[in-house]
């Protein structure tokens, strides 16, 4: 088998420090958190479910054209805006 050079000692530390990948998280969508917290969050892969206390176009307004450039898409549903990162579909077809 062949060497592929891999250093692998520092990895769960690299993983750590930037954040976790390909999770659900949940939140409060009320103006307290920087909306560059949510970019990176979908950066990282993760999905958003953010409870919205306030006006959803007011605290989204800061975040949710960068999300939607970069691929991902925003749904709002019963108050909580689901917020998703590239290649993540958000399916809305049972709502009908």
């Amino acid at each position: 088998m062949s060497d592929f050079g891999l250093d692998l000692r520092d990895a769960e530390e690299m993983i750590e420090s930037e954040g976790t990948v390909g999770d659900v998280v949940l939140g409060v969508l009320d103006g307290e958190t920087e909306p560059e917290q949510w970019v990176r969050n979908v950066e990282y892969g993760n999905v958003l479910v953010l409870a919205v206390e306030g006006d959803l176009n007011e605290l989204a307004s800061g975040f949710a054209r960068q999300i939607n450039e970069m691929g991902g898409e925003l749904t709002h549903f019963r108050g909580f805006l689901i917020v998703s990162p590239p290649d993540v579909g958000i399916d809305t077809d049972r709502l009908n």
